[in-house]
């Protein structure tokens, strides 16, 4: 019986009770031996300025403690360069060639798929798990609905990381939005509090 193995990536900046409630679903609802998550290390898609990797990994950890078949995966992170989501998969794939791969994504980036570094062969080496936030769908490019994939649907919380950010930088609460040990940790390290003088 191969393992059956998520992989749940993004810049987690924050992670929040949206991601956290994805992951839950995707474990379960998939049926997986374990979620990985994934922090982006340089999303090449990104024109902001993203939080470091040791706090979006720091709060990341602190989210998935105690959570059953949740692990952090350091591969991003540790890679030199843009991060490309098919270098990963097929670094994964490498190390456990008998697994069955599963790639939680949510429905604007299964929308914008088709501008994804060799999204095609992507395709061929996961099953898709798309996250459905409530209100209307984007559309997905025909040529990815074109090209054969298995995908399944999950919900997604209605949270969105920029509100939170641009909340903190206000100094309104964020407890109802984050894991309680990841606003402490936001609160701590004053992550996303406004530039003095901007």
């Amino acid at each position: 019986m191969s393992r059956r193995i998520g992989l749940f990536g993004g810049t987690f900046d924050p992670v929040h009770n949206a991601h956290l409630a994805l992951a839950r679903s995707a474990r379960d609802d998939l049926h997986l031996d374990e979620l990985r998550w994934v922090p982006t290390g340089r999303p090449w898609q990104k024109a902001r300025t993203i939080t470091d990797g040791a706090h979006r990994e720091a709060m990341v950890r602190l989210a998935i403690e105690g959570e059953p078949r949740m692990v952090l995966d350091r591969t991003e992170l540790e890679r030199q360069g843009p991060s490309y989501t098919l270098d990963t998969v097929r670094e994964a794939q490498a190390r456990e060639p008998g697994a069955t791969w599963f790639l939680v994504i949510g429905q604007d980036q299964y929308a914008g798929l088709h501008t994804w570094n060799g999204w095609r062969d992507l395709l061929g080496r996961v099953v898709l798990a798309v996250a459905n936030r409530p209100g209307p769908l984007a559309p997905v490019d025909p040529e990815v609905l074109r090209c054969p994939h298995q995908s399944v649907p999950l919900a997604m919380l209605d949270i969105s990381a920029t509100d939170i950010r641009a909340r903190a930088a206000a100094g309104l609460d964020i407890s109802s939005l984050v894991p309680p040990q990841v606003a402490r940790y936001i609160d701590s390290h004053r992550l996303y509090a406004a530039k003095s003088g901007s």
